[in-house]
């Protein structure tokens, strides 16, 4: 109470002091969120449909640049993943890559719904993209390859054996069975919020249940008329997982012939990280093709488990600090990767 008794004058020292941080702070947020990258909105035609999307370049050295396309998890993502993606865009940048990205079908109005698509789909889009990328000015045709996360598992090992244009995988967090990996999740997910052995064996039941009806191809409607969980599940969506989940990426990591950077969580609920690596291993086994690169800490979305566990914590690195919202060491492990793969003459390798 004595704050209310001190003369008026001595209340100008703070809050002068305040406005000065919050003013050194704003410049601050402009200065993190300034990356060196030249992004041009572009039309990505050639596919099924037109896509949004995002061509990054670096600002320095000279081309002509490899190409990282980006393939999305799941979701309703657009071109920069509310700009989750430009950290890694200007790590990929450092080693002389630049990087494609799109609006998923349907996100920003772009054409189409992606909630229609099966992974073949997605790995024709992906292929597309790749072809339009292989005639854009200062772009190097035979060093094009993908980085995709989680759902992105299933995507780009079969768009890289339907086509020898993709040169190199760079996979986060992905799993090997679709099916496997929903049991996992669910299992996973109890276990952190610490279920009873009651409440595991209902939620085990009514995923066996929803299995059961998902591999019988039954509608939207005759799932919910037989006492299906519809909360926030949309037909739209039901479709999609009909469509999908019987997704299984062995056969296509049997094919793999080129360079495969994995990259696992220690803490991801998501995805059986260590499921995921021996069946890598046991797939792709080309000789040096397999590169793990593995963090402890790590949740599904490579940022510590402790940032985001804290939605403060998480929302001011977001905003103020973006590069470091990511578990330290992963956008080096993605630069290093690249600049590993760079066999380009001596003069061009700074590009």
């Amino acid at each position: 109470m004595k704050i209310f008794g001190r003369p008026r004058r001595r209340l100008w020292v703070p809050l002068l002091a305040v406005a000065v941080l919050l003013a050194g702070a704003g410049g601050w947020v402009v200065y993190q969120n300034e990356y060196d990258l030249r992004e041009e909105r572009v039309v990505v035609t050639g596919g099924k449909q037109p896509l949004q999307g995002v061509l990054a370049r670096p600002t320095g050295g000279r081309g002509p640049y490899g190409l990282v396309v980006f393939v999305h998890g799941d979701g309703p993502t657009d071109a920069t993943h509310d700009t989750f993606y430009r950290p890694l865009w200007e790590a990929m940048a450092k080693a002389g890559y630049a990087t494609l990205s799109w609006d998923k079908p349907g996100v920003n109005n772009a054409p189409g719904n992606w909630l229609d698509q099966s992974i073949q789909d997605r790995a024709d889009e992906t292929l597309a993209a790749i072809r339009w990328a292989k005639s854009q000015a200062g772009i190097d045709p035979d060093r094009i390859g993908l980085w995709g996360a989680s759902q992105a598992g299933w995507v780009m090992p079969r768009a890289a054996r339907q086509s020898p244009d993709v040169r190199f995988l760079i996979a986060v967090a992905p799993a090997v069975n679709w099916l496997q990996q929903g049991r996992y999740n669910l299992l996973a997910e109890l276990r952190e919020r610490h279920a009873s052995p009651e409440e595991t064996a209902a939620a085990v039941a009514r995923s066996d249940r929803d299995l059961a009806a998902l591999k019988a191809s039954s509608t939207f409607e005759q799932y919910r008329a037989a006492g299906g969980d519809t909360e926030g599940l949309t037909p739209e969506r039901w479709a999609f997982n009909k469509r999908n989940h019987s997704s299984d990426a062995t056969e296509d990591l049997a094919a793999l012939r080129v360079p495969v950077q994995l990259v696992l969580g220690g803490r991801d609920v998501n995805v059986d990280s260590d499921d995921t690596e021996a069946g890598y291993r046991r797939l792709v086994t080309a000789p040096g093709l397999l590169r793990v690169l593995r963090f402890p800490d790590s949740t599904h979305n490579m940022v510590p488990k402790d940032v985001e566990d804290s939605e403060l914590r998480s929302t001011l690195l977001a905003v103020a600090a973006p590069r470091s919202l990511f578990t330290p060491g992963y956008l080096d492990g993605m630069r290093d990767f690249l600049a590993s793969l760079d066999h380009r003459s001596p003069d061009h390798r700074k590009g």
